[in-house]
């Protein structure tokens, strides 16, 4: 796994050993990125269910200002660790060895312009996130959540008052692309 894009490419980071974390693909970390375009400039980061931290260092890489990284596996903790120190971004990362709920539920007073949630598939847990961000104030207006899901998976619950801005879909992984609803 390398990083594709901007002042660190080419740069290789260190994965999990085993099937318990799924790192975003190339192609479709690239296909991502290249939705946001401008939007991940002088960004603030939210990293949930990081992995290696691979989307975080991606955008890092591609000009954003800072990434807060919650990964609640010692293991994939440590490989981010060794990654942040690996590439020597650890003046623009903040990292937490947490669940990713009990870092919403803690930090109410954060705003952050990207929020991508990896989590594990099939297991209902973007929606879950998506209802506690509702409760905070997480994200800047113009600020947008980047979920991946299994192709199949659906989202469930009212998701007000974010909607769906656009949805892609790469071989088993959906992208979905959320944003605050105008209310103007």
């Amino acid at each position: 796994m390398r990083i594709i894009a901007g002042e660190m490419r080419g740069r290789h980071l260190k994965t999990v050993e085993g099937l318990d974390t799924r790192p975003t693909s190339d192609k479709v970390k690239g296909a991502i990125f290249n939705v946001l375009g401008d939007k991940v400039l002088n960004a603030r980061v939210l990293d949930l269910f990081a992995g290696t931290g691979n989307l975080a260092f991606e955008a890092i890489s591609r000009g954003a200002k800072e990434a807060v990284l919650v990964e609640k596996s010692p293991k994939a903790h440590q490989v981010i660790m060794e990654n942040i120190e690996r590439i020597g971004i650890g003046h623009k990362t903040r990292l937490f060895l947490m669940d990713a709920l009990k870092y919403l539920n803690n930090q109410p007073n954060e705003l952050f312009d990207l929020i991508f949630l990896d989590p594990p598939y099939r297991k209902g847990l973007v929606s879950k996130v998506l209802l506690t961000l509702k409760e905070y104030s997480y994200l800047t207006p113009s600020g947008v959540i980047i979920a991946e899901t299994a192709k199949n998976e659906e989202l469930y619950g009212e998701i007000n008052p974010f909607e769906i801005r656009k949805i892609s879909i790469y071989g088993d992984t959906k992208v979905w692309y959320l944003q605050t609803m105008d209310v103007s």
